[in-house]
């Protein structure tokens, strides 16, 4: 199961920079909601590492200057191998969520909800992106491991 779960988030970090680049090269034909989205995800990710690794929790709709977002992409890339590799994937994870209710996950429970969530965002993403007659990405898994 690690190795999958790495295979994944390789898959999401590798997107994660293309987008990056294409919120650079389309930095005033992409809608701020769109660009908002996108640190949303960002945001959330590193929320759900720091909640395993019991560390400072970035804010759910903050905004980020465009280039600290490779950094930040980096930084929760590779927080998450570091989960991946030293935690039991049953292990539960006690946390409070946004709103200040306690919750308890496996850590097998938030890596999979950190790759939906990523996913599902990435898909409205990438509907803004055409929305706004930028060619998007092909960000389909399949797509990524038939190229890398």
């Amino acid at each position: 199961m690690k190795d999958f779960f790495i295979d994944i988030f390789e898959y999401h970090h590798f997107f994660n920079e293309k987008l990056i680049i294409e919120f650079k090269t389309h930095k005033s034909e992409i809608p701020p909601s769109t660009y908002a989205l996108f640190c949303h995800c960002l945001n959330a990710h590193q929320i759900w590492n720091a909640r395993v690794l019991k560390e400072v929790e970035l804010g759910l709709h903050q905004l980020h200057h465009l280039e600290d977002l490779p950094k930040l992409n980096l930084q929760n890339h590779s927080k998450t191998i570091q989960i991946i590799n030293e935690f039991d994937f049953a292990q539960l994870i006690t946390y409070q969520n946004s709103k200040g209710k306690n919750f308890s996950n496996s850590v097998r429970e938030i890596l999979f909800h950190i790759a939906n969530h990523h996913t599902h965002h990435r898909g409205q993403i990438i509907s803004e992106f055409r929305k706004n007659n930028i060619e998007p990405l092909v960000t389909d898994y399949i797509f990524y491991k038939r190229n890398n």
